[in-house]
């Protein structure tokens, strides 16, 4: 095993170079958000979609446009707004007069990197459509499958404050997203800079493509080689379990708190992601730090919480800090 770990550890700090080269690409176009750059990366790593939440003008937008720029792959932005039909999404028959025949029109779904602009402006059959494609990563046409183009991710945005108008997700689809990033405003010290670099004479440099799509999936070969030890797939069972049966956990004033705890889906996401994040780390193994680091972005939709906790101010934050402070770490 530990000329097998150490043969890994050199394959990583080979490939989690090109990586590094994308966050300093990104860097060129965004001021501070480090978090939200690297958790998706581990998304494009671990093969999962993300959701990113946070008020207008925290650049979610574009540091999505920049990653796109950055991968030699197919981008694809899409605004969703209340009038879109599924169609407008997945594509649809038309008919060829010349042909006088029905021919197919993929939409704008068949792409490497979809940005689900506002995704909550648009009703439940697009978001279904969306989330459906999401899952089984093929889309229907007609009486036909396609399969959708590998690597294949999508990174919706939500605004959390306007809710006239919009088509909240619900709570199960939402599951279908390995992250939920919560944007928060920069510091300081970060707009100044940000001052400085969008209300100057000079012009933002332009971003480059610094690697390809094919490189991308080989990284995520590299991710899946990752060592995971037992104790840490306990460790993850014991965090999950712990928010369905917190009073079995030493936590029976979490039980009132929490309506649903996580699926194993949750279980599964956990260490997928805790996998792309001991790469970025240059690791060849996980350890509870990438778990603990990872797991607020992975647990936070996957919680519903009670009226009580509503009303006495509890957020799922503060829920899932009681938990991973529970637990006993391996």
């Amino acid at each position: 095993m530990e000329f097998n770990l150490q043969a890994l550890s050199e394959e990583i700090q080979k490939e989690s170079r090109q990586l590094e080269a994308v966050q300093n690409e990104l860097r060129k176009a965004l001021i501070g958000q480090d978090i939200m750059v690297r958790r998706i990366l581990t998304g494009l790593l671990s093969n999962g979609h993300i959701l990113l939440e946070g008020l207008p003008g925290l650049a979610k937008t574009l540091t999505v446009n920049s990653l796109a720029k950055s991968i030699d792959a197919a981008f694809t932005r899409i605004q969703f707004t209340p009038d879109l039909l599924p169609a407008d999404l997945v594509g649809t028959m038309i008919y060829n007069q010349h042909k006088a025949a029905f021919e197919v029109k993929k939409g704008p779904i068949f792409a490497n990197i979809i940005l689900a602009d506002e995704i909550n402006r648009s009703p439940a059959k697009v978001q279904s459509a969306l989330l459906e494609a999401m899952q089984e990563r093929q889309v229907t046409i007609g009486d036909a499958s396609y399969p959708l183009p590998d690597p294949f991710l999508v990174l919706a945005t939500q605004n959390p404050i306007e809710q006239e108008g919009t088509y909240p997700l619900p709570e199960a689809q939402v599951d279908r997203f390995m992250l939920k990033i919560r944007v928060a405003y920069p510091s300081k010290t970060e707009e100044q800079e940000i001052l400085k670099r969008f209300t100057g004479a000079a012009q933002p440099e332009a971003l480059r493509n610094v690697i390809k799509a094919e490189d991308l999936l080989r990284a995520r070969q590299v991710v899946k080689s990752i060592y995971v030890d037992e104790k840490i797939h306990k460790y993850v069972t014991e965090l999950v379990f712990a928010t369905r049966e917190p009073a079995e956990h030493g936590m029976k004033d979490l039980e009132p708190l929490i309506d649903f705890g996580g699926s194993p889906r949750a279980s599964i996401n956990l260490v997928l992601a805790a996998k792309a994040n001991a790469f970025l780390n240059h690791r060849a193994y996980v350890t509870p730090d990438d778990i603990r680091e990872i797991g607020y972005d992975v647990l936070r939709h996957r919680l519903i919480l009670s009226f009580e906790a509503e009303a006495e101010e509890i957020t799922v934050e503060d829920v899932i800090k009681k938990v991973f402070d529970t637990i006993p770490v391996p």
